[in-house]
């Protein structure tokens, strides 16, 4: 575990602006008119609307996407009552949570006050800002009449996290624990260690699951908890034993199945652990330092199956697994509560979730390549992007089927899309990207299948349905390394080019590429030569149509790549040169960026092929362009060669494509400001439209701003490089691509390969 100090925590939280949140504006506000709109006299209408029908605050407000994060600061985290000023930082945290795992926006309020009564009437009176209310670190037994009386008293969510997030998420982990060393949660015994909020609810959602109170034995700091003892509370009395034979814990965990602690660390020693039965499993979640070390366990019983708070061993139990999802179903039907249906179909989806594959991004954040269900997994890992898909509409569907949602949800794919696209794991476009690809998946070359990476797209796209892969390799090798990377290689297709089965495919491709080339000096024998290299073997596999689209460029060097592509594939016979482009999807939209790749120093003639094909390819995206030609000048105020050669081939654009909209040259600034672009050059063929694509003056400025931009802004989506030109869907990559970049690639050659097969197709009919 990374060891903090106290210096670094507290530069982080005091550098730059302090604090771990702000509040930013969601509607334009820069011009007079956004400004009445925003306030008066605009803002009366929507007012009145929610003054007609209170629920259309959730249309014309963010009440809808809105938490608070409310404390009294009584029991916060492992520090205790420090009070509600002192715990303002662990709540901004919290906020920081919902929002990069949920999308939700919080308000932390801490409220001075421990008087139950008193603490519960200030949240109502603030209660209508808010689509659901999150209570923390509210010391027990306070939190739970604070709980019940505001889920009585009011009609949006409430929860407190402490108790049924832990209770969701260890509950989730319980039952598939169980289910790993095949027990039955009816028959076996449970001893809990700890006897506040957390344990009681944890306790209670075992019980839901199925669990025996009598298979049961809680603990406090006084040893079991049994029903002859004097002064218990309400919540403490519901689970005492009868049972007279058990005082201490080492009595209570001999021959148990199952241990939760929710105590105090080093409380459970390696001979208790000895004790247990067969299988053990263990749930040490004291935070900082669980009941027992993860070692001790393991050493003391090696089939233990473990479980802590902590990030640094397996089967970590966190409650951001659990809360930012919850909230995020609830709020999206707009739920009176949060009810015990919801919070059961929240247990079931992330215990279903750890049983399905491992998605990569998963794998590459823990440095492992074989995450599967088992021992050493099954919960899944608070990265896990599947989890507001899944665990959100569980919720949701649970809300309405439950009778406590205002609102429907008629399409739930499409409602969880959209929740990917929410958190940025996906926009509209690779969606659209995927639908059309699977929808005619074409026969893809891998070029570089013994690189993992290439190895896992590969994998990865033949199960999204987008592409039959074809790998190019030693097939022996690439079985090897799938085994060991833990994936399934059944139904792609493996070629070896090196073996003497392929004798006759390389010598018939050396005639072809021969026949091709002979004008340049081509020989047979030098063609031949040139089939044992994997670009020239596969992309002679698409020339002659054995395969439709074929992947390269994350090893190989860019210029070896496009010195291969110009004599096997060739640039379409409408154009003198070829070129790429980088896709950006950002908050402001998506841009389409050329030449990112091909052309170092385009002279004017390069220039306007590279309009030409950026142009075509963001019609191919089925969006109508309007195209920026980029400069260091405005219109004119430059007579360098670099401004005059774009200024050219704008103006031949213009000529030729008047129905375009394009102009330049032009500073990106403006290009990118329509207001200021319109407002000092009102004359631009580009008047009143935002600019979707950007031609740059040469291969530095355009691949500097795309990568840029990919460096400052983490929620930055960036698809490319994507090949405009070429005879043959060949597209390239960027070296350190990640698995989701190569996909989305492959998605992209794919559909690139079925229009071409139409546009032949209808070619070939049309001369018929």
């Amino acid at each position: 575990m990374v060891k903090i100090s106290k210096e670094a925590a507290l530069e982080y939280h005091e550098s730059g602006r302090p604090g771990k949140i702000e509040v930013k504006p969601t509607k334009a506000y820069r011009t007079q008119t956004d400004l009445s709109l925003a306030y008066s006299p605009g803002v009366a209408y929507p007012c009145l609307e929610i003054q007609e029908n209170p629920d259309n605050a959730y249309r014309y407000t963010d009440k809808g996407n809105l938490v608070a994060v409310i404390s009294n600061g009584t029991a916060v985290l492992g520090l205790g009552d420090i009070g509600a000023m002192s715990g303002k930082p662990v709540m901004e945290g919290k906020g920081l949570l919902f929002k990069i795992y949920g999308g939700i926006d919080v308000f932390d309020i801490e409220v001075n006050e421990k008087d139950p009564e008193k603490f519960c009437e200030a949240v109502e009176r603030i209660a209508p800002t808010f689509g659901g209310i999150n209570l923390e670190d509210i010391k027990a037994p306070e939190c739970f009449y604070i709980e019940e009386r505001l889920k009585r008293t009011l009609d949006i969510p409430v929860m407190h996290d402490d108790q049924h997030g832990t209770a969701i998420i260890s509950a989730a982990g319980l039952k598939n624990a169980l289910e790993v060393i095949g027990k039955d949660i009816t028959k076996v015994r449970i001893v809990v260690n700890g006897a506040g909020a957390a344990a009681i609810s944890c306790t209670k959602l075992y019980m839901a699951l199925g669990a025996r109170k009598e298979n049961i034995l809680m603990l406090d700091s006084k040893g079991v908890i049994t029903s002859d003892r004097e002064g218990l509370n309400e919540q403490k009395r519901f689970f005492a034993t009868d049972r007279r034979d058990v005082h201490t814990l080492a009595e209570a965990v001999n021959g148990a199945d199952v241990f939760v602690g929710l105590s105090k660390g080093n409380v459970l020693t390696k001979d208790m652990v000895k004790s247990m039965a067969k299988d053990p499993i263990i749930f040490a979640l004291a935070n900082p330092v669980p009941e027992i070390s993860y070692e001790d366990a393991m050493d003391a019983r090696p089939d233990v199956l473990m479980s802590t708070g902590r990030t640094d061993y397996p089967n970590q139990i966190n409650n951001v697994i659990g809360f930012p999802y919850i909230f995020r179903g609830a709020l999206d039907v707009h739920a009176t509560a949060i009810n015990e249906e919801m919070k059961m179909a929240a247990v079931l989806a992330i215990a279903d979730l750890a049983k399905q594959p491992v998605p990569d991004v998963v794998n590459d954040v823990y440095k492992v390549n074989n995450l599967h269900f088992g021992r050493n997994y099954f919960i899944p890992k608070p990265v896990d992007p599947r989890l507001i898909s899944e665990v959100s509409a569980a919720v949701a569907k649970a809300a309405i089927d439950s009778g406590v949602a205002r609102k429907k949800i008629e399409d739930w794919e499409q409602y969880k899309d959209s929740l990917s696209v929410l958190l940025g794991q996906e926009t509209k476009l690779t969606q659209k990207l995927y639908a059309t690809a699977a929808a005619h998946p074409q026969r893809v070359v891998f070029a570089e299948a013994v690189h993992p990476t290439m190895l896992k797209a590969a994998v990865q796209a033949k199960s999204e349905g987008i592409c039959e892969p074809i790998l190019l390799g030693n097939d022996e090798v690439l079985e090897k390394m799938a085994k060991s990377m833990d994936l399934n290689l059944e139904g792609i297709e493996i070629v070896n080019l090196r073996h003497p089965s392929e004798h006759e495919r390389r010598e018939r491709y050396a005639r072809i590429l021969t026949e091709k080339r002979q004008r340049d000096g081509y020989t047979f024998q030098e063609a031949n030569d040139k089939m044992f290299e994997r670009n020239y073997f596969g992309m002679m596999m698409v020339e002659t149509g054995e395969a439709d689209a074929f992947i390269t460029g994350l090893y190989t060097k860019y210029s070896n790549t496009i010195k291969v592509v110009n004599e096997v594939i060739g640039i379409r016979p409408e154009y003198k040169h070829f070129g790429a482009m980088h896709i950006i999807n950002s908050a402001r939209g998506t841009l389409y960026i050329a030449d990112t790749l091909v052309n170092e120093n385009p002279d004017t003639d390069t220039l306007i092929d590279i309009a030409k094909l950026a142009s075509r390819s963001v019609r191919f995206f089925n969006e109508k362009p309007v195209v920026s030609m980029i400069s260091h000048s405005n219109f004119g105020s430059s007579q360098s060669d670099g401004a005059q050669k774009v200024r050219r081939a704008v103006e031949y654009m213009q000529e030729h494509y008047p129905d375009l909209p394009i102009d330049g040259e032009m500073q990106i600034g403006f290009a990118l400001d329509k207001e200021l672009r319109d407002e000092q050059y009102p004359f631009t063929r580009l008047l009143g439209k935002d600019v979707n694509t950007l031609v740059f003056p040469n291969l530095t400025s355009a691949r500097s701003s795309y990568k840029m931009l990919q460096m400052l802004d983490a929620d930055v989506e960036i698809i490319g490089p994507i090949q405009m030109g070429l005879n043959k869907a060949i597209h390239f990559i960027d070296f350190g691509s990640s698995v989701r970049d190569v996909v989305n690639i492959v998605a992209v050659a794919a559909i690139d390969a079925y229009v071409d097969k139409i546009k032949t197709r209808i070619k070939n009919q049309h001369h018929a």
